[in-house]
């Protein structure tokens, strides 16, 4: 059963600005092995953060640098939760994330569907 999806999108100049003018963001919107990439792919992970919100319906007990986007062999993005932000998603009884990220032509976007599989929790 899907609980929440969420979906965003980022200027990539607009967000690569921002970074510039206040740099103590990286610091508090990613996770420090999030913080070596290039921007784009920043302002990627920056979305699927916002979509995760959106699709849990609100911020409440969710933490920026809790929230780091890893990659699978092939690529596929994914979750890695920690913290409180790991508890919000278990109180809400949410199974599986799942997530895609773009970027391309000054443009980052992401989505995410929350689910609580039927049968499980």
């Amino acid at each position: 059963m899907i609980i929440g999806t969420g979906i965003d999108l980022v200027d990539i100049p607009r967000f690569e600005r921002t970074m510039s003018r206040t740099p103590r963001l990286m610091e508090r919107l990613f996770a420090p092995t999030e913080r070596e990439l290039r921007l784009p792919s920043l302002a990627a992970r920056y979305a699927a953060k916002e979509a995760l919100i959106k699709a849990l319906g609100g911020s409440d007990g969710v933490h920026w640098t809790e929230i780091e986007i890893g990659s699978e062999e092939s690529g596929k993005p994914y979750f890695r939760l920690t913290g409180t932000t790991a508890d919000v998603i278990e109180q809400r009884g949410i199974t599986a994330l799942h997530l895609t990220m773009s970027h391309d032509a000054g443009l980052a976007t992401a989505m995410v569907i929350a689910e609580r599989i039927v049968g499980t929790a």
